[in-house]
């Protein structure tokens, strides 16, 4: 996977919250009404309580129309008013060819001029449109009518935050079965099962004897035994009894292996890896819900990369447009493990576990357990781990 296909375009990654939008357009329009009342001031004091109305109103709707060309030049030339730098936006082109520039003063006075009349007192109706149009952009640019017509953008160009590195949970420890292990180690091994047998002492069956009787008779009974008269022959002595030879010692039977001799534990590369048969099974809060058995990303209506093979594709809906086109990806491990990775999404993916929840960093993949939930935008995800 290339480094720039992980990198999202810089527009688009810095695309201005709402309500940091609407904190700098409050600013601003603080600031103007601040002087509004100055000049309405004054000119009370000058004019009106001496019954001259009609320098009054000049006064006024002149403090009014530089206020505005004052904010038309900030905007054109450098995309930055009051509020807006003091939240770290800037209004910049939505050209793909000048990203990131000044929109230029001629646009700055359509916007202006769009802006101004939302602002009208309309019960707050003019603002919440303008408000609602950006939310529900398609393109989640959160572009309102003011900026599709002058072609501008609000981003956010305050510096990234230093995210320190964050220790990320540890895979599933492999168990071996030190059980099974010695009882394969307790069969009979062809040293145990070559070794020679002790010959036992050769002893006289009772067929041997009566054969040797029979042939000592037939000796006597011969002619050279009547011609010769035997010599007496002394009875043989009393052989004392011989005592039967002991037994061999019968071979030892193997020992239990758990009780006696336990056999040495086989060497690690001799156990075979566990395979991974673990079945992950996620369901959003939309109501869906699969096996995961590949690559799956998740967004608004999420792309996959060139080159990029993906099993699911998760297209969610989102309220508040806190959910990026292609917000998150997650897959199993070769190892069994489910993993989740941002992909640099605008509003970022939070892992809830055992309550406790933490931001997961941009592109740094962080293993999931069963139990666990996982937040992007304002969509959630319940991750289970099947038998």
């Amino acid at each position: 996977m290339s480094v720039a296909g992980l990198q999202a375009p810089a527009a688009e990654a810095a695309i201005a919250e709402p309500d940091r939008r609407f904190y700098a357009f409050a600013i601003d329009r603080v600031i103007a009404w601040a002087i509004f009342a100055a000049a309405g001031l004054v000119a009370w004091l000058i004019f009106f309580r001496n019954g001259n109305q009609l320098p009054g109103i000049g006064l006024i709707a002149g403090v009014v129309l530089v206020v505005w060309l004052v904010g038309t030049i900030l905007t054109g030339s450098g995309g930055k008013t009051p509020g807006k730098m003091a939240l770290g936006l800037r209004v910049v082109s939505d050209d793909s060819g000048a990203a990131g520039r000044p929109i230029g003063v001629g646009k700055a006075f359509v916007r202006q001029a769009l802006l101004g009349l939302c602002t009208i007192p309309t019960l707050g109706i003019g603002t919440a449109t303008f408000a609602w149009v950006a939310a529900m952009d398609e393109r989640g640019r959160r572009q309102g009518w003011h900026d599709r017509r002058a072609g501008s953008v609000v981003v956010d160009v305050r510096p990234p935050a230093v995210v320190e590195a964050e220790e990320e949970a540890p895979a599933p420890r492999r168990i071996v079965n030190l059980t099974t292990m010695r009882l394969k180690q307790a069969e009979a091994t062809p040293e145990r099962a070559e070794r020679p047998q002790t010959p036992a002492a050769p002893t006289q069956s009772p067929a041997q004897a009566a054969a040797e009787a029979q042939a000592a008779q037939t000796r006597v009974g011969s002619p050279i035994a009547r011609q010769t008269p035997p010599a007496p022959v002394a009875p043989p002595a009393p052989m004392p009894p011989t005592p039967a030879p002991p037994a061999p010692p019968a071979p030892p039977a193997p020992p239990a292996p758990s009780a006696v001799q336990p056999a040495a534990p086989a060497p690690p590369t001799s156990a075979p890896p566990p395979a991974a048969t673990a079945r992950w099974r996620v369901t959003f809060d939309t109501g869906q819900s699969f096996v995961v058995e590949g690559l799956a990303i998740v967004g608004r209506g999420p792309e996959p990369r060139p080159g990029e093979e993906v099993s699911h594709r998760v297209a969610l809906s989102s309220s508040d447009m806190s959910l990026s086109k292609t917000h998150a990806q997650f897959q199993v491990a070769a190892d069994g493990t489910l993993v989740v990775m941002d992909r640099g999404s605008t509003n970022g993916t939070t892992l809830i576990r055992q309550g406790a929840a933490r931001a997961l960093g941009a592109r740094r993949p962080a293993a999931l357990v069963h139990g666990d939930k996982v937040k992007f935008g304002d969509r959630t995800m319940d991750v289970v781990r099947e038998a």
